[in-house]
């Protein structure tokens, strides 16, 4: 079992940065890719960015958010980042972290087998 643990949440203003956090516990759950998604109210969980256990690669990110999100990871820590600037309205939504066996960075929702509780970010215009 991996245990995922979203945190640095909160509220700011357009334009303002987060960064999220999400520690990873559990046996090998350091070799577990690791992905963030987010659910906006009344809308569909939606792929932000992944990174590979194995390489450190990085997916794509997704159109709405390249060029002002970036995912990192502290081994050490066992800890993924997602730093989040240029934070518009459209952002707010409940980001989860995920995870899962493989050292594929992927998009896809499916391929991900843990999935923390999330931690909310609301932007205001």
């Amino acid at each position: 079992q991996v245990q995922l643990v979203e945190s640095g949440g909160g509220s700011v203003q357009a334009g303002g940065s987060l960064r999220l956090s999400c520690e990873a516990s559990g046996r090998t759950s350091e070799t577990y890719t690791k992905g963030w998604f987010r659910q906006a109210p009344v809308a569909g969980r939606e792929f932000v960015a992944a990174i590979s256990s194995w390489s450190g690669a990085s997916a794509p990110y997704a159109d709405s958010v390249k060029g002002r999100f970036t995912i990192s990871r502290d081994n050490a820590k066992n800890t993924v980042y997602l730093q989040m600037n240029s934070l518009n309205p459209e952002d707010t939504a409940l980001y989860y972290c995920a995870a899962h066996r493989g050292g594929y960075a992927s998009p896809r929702e499916s391929d991900y087998d843990y999935w923390g509780r999330g931690t909310q970010v609301t932007v205001s215009s």
